[in-house]
């Protein structure tokens, strides 16, 4: 299994990156969603993008939106990662191309159980 962290944090994405290569996932990183959809375009497929919500140059609302309307990555799951908690956000991120939601703070526990919901298995 193959994931996509997008985060501009690096402390996020260096956590996100342990939990997920515990779990045998192979990982690679972007710093924001424009970076993303450069990575998307040249890398192959990715069964999941782990995508932060604020970040500069491009945010992950942006990014959920464009890589749906490109086809980059069809069946690829996305998991908005978000303290973003707005009904309203929720369901503009759902209708742009998100299939989950991971709320900051975060656990492992968490993390495995929104993978499951989506259907990835994880070990």
């Amino acid at each position: 299994m193959r994931a996509l962290i997008v985060d501009d944090s690096s402390f996020i994405r260096d956590y996100l990156r342990q939990l997920l290569h515990r779990m045998g996932i192979t990982c690679e990183e972007a710093v924001n969603g424009s970076n993303a959809l450069e990575v998307l375009a040249v890398a192959q497929a990715f069964d999941l993008m782990l995508l932060d919500v604020n970040m500069p140059v491009m945010n992950g609302l942006e990014c959920v939106k464009a890589l749906r309307e490109a086809h980059l990555g069809p069946e690829m799951k996305v998991m908005m990662v978000t303290t973003e908690a707005d009904n309203s956000f929720i369901t503009t991120a759902l209708d742009n191309g998100a299939d989950e939601f991971l709320m900051k703070p975060f656990t492992p526990e968490s993390l495995r159980e929104k993978m499951a919901l989506l259907g990835l298995a994880a070990a």
